[in-house]
């Protein structure tokens, strides 16, 4: 009974997280560059919302300031990679690592800042998880149709191209560093709208709410993808399946919490199904259909100049 009490609330953080996890999605799986920044742009996101809400500024527009400041704090990570030559993984932790400095400046040098639902008009709040399921899945849907119409240009595929193979890329005349500016603008701008959406759900924002978001999002992109790509694999599939996986994820999460797991444990839950989910592809071709890694063997070259043959 308590875990079907739970569910709604489930469901409501769930679909936040999942739209959180579309930011790493295109990080992580359109660009190939595993992104740590979002742990800090996520509470960039909630914080810059926060403090505007308590401001007086109206939630729509509080919400699109923490979009722009994560868009920004994604560039900041492209420009240290691409500009600087810092490897893209180098790079997001020190975005990372400035943005804790940069968040705890807006809060006002406090860990903590309350937002009072009964005194500022929310988008959506934990009081009424009806309401703050359908503001979440209605911003969601917008958010998957801007990128769906987005990716479907010519910039859009572009940036997909650069990912799949920038050196091939780059020979077609592509500016490989600036799709990866954008790219990584795009989806930290993502991950801050939904740390201004979990601001506002939760009713504070938090210094350490980002911390092992890059985990929750690896978690739910993994758990969606199982099941989506089976069905039809395609852009928006795989896109409604990361949100779905973030609603498996939390409801999972709830059940863990209401079996009485210490929440000191709940990081090392959340990195135990990343580390399965990673696991089971390279498991199951090593082990189930016998597909041993190559070993490549530089060819030898015989007296007429020709090349050996390699051997696997």
């Amino acid at each position: 009974m308590n875990f079907l009490n739970a569910l709604p609330g489930a469901v409501a953080e769930g679909l936040i997280w999942g739209l959180m996890a579309i930011g790493v999605y295109i990080s992580y799986k359109i660009l190939d560059i595993a992104d740590l920044t979002v742990d800090g742009s996520i509470c960039t996101g909630g914080c810059v919302c926060a403090v505007l809400i308590t401001a007086g500024v109206p939630a729509w527009v509080s919400v699109l300031v923490a979009l722009i400041a994560g868009a920004l704090a994604g560039m900041l990570t492209g420009l240290l990679h691409t500009a600087l030559g810092i490897p893209s993984i180098l790079a997001g932790i020190l975005t990372q690592l400035i943005l804790y400095s940069v968040n705890l400046a807006i809060l006002g040098g406090r860990s903590l800042i309350s937002i009072d639902p009964r005194i500022n008009t929310l988008i959506l709040n934990m009081s009424n998880n009806p309401l703050a399921i359908a503001a979440a899945g209605a911003i969601i849907i917008a958010v998957i149709v801007l990128l769906w119409l987005f990716f479907y240009t010519e910039v859009g595929l572009t940036l997909k191209s650069t990912g799949d193979n920038p050196d091939m890329s780059r020979a077609q005349g592509i500016n490989v560093k600036l799709n990866k500016v954008v790219g990584l603008a795009i989806s930290n701008g993502i991950v801050a709208l939904a740390g201004a959406l979990l601001a506002q759900y939760k009713g504070s924002a938090n210094i350490n709410d980002g911390r092992g978001a890059i985990v929750i999002g690896l978690a739910a992109i993994f758990i969606g993808l199982s099941v989506s790509m089976k069905i039809k694999p395609n852009f928006v599939v795989s896109l409604v399946g990361v949100i779905g996986g973030g609603i498996v994820y939390y409801i999972i999460y709830n059940f863990v919490v209401l079996l009485g797991l210490k929440t000191d444990y709940l990081k090392m839950f959340s990195a135990i199904i990343v580390t399965i989910f990673l696991a089971i592809p390279y498991l199951k071709s090593y082990y189930f259909t016998k597909q041993k890694p190559l070993r490549i063997v530089a060819p030898t070259q015989s007296d007429n100049g020709d090349g050996g043959d390699a051997n696997a």
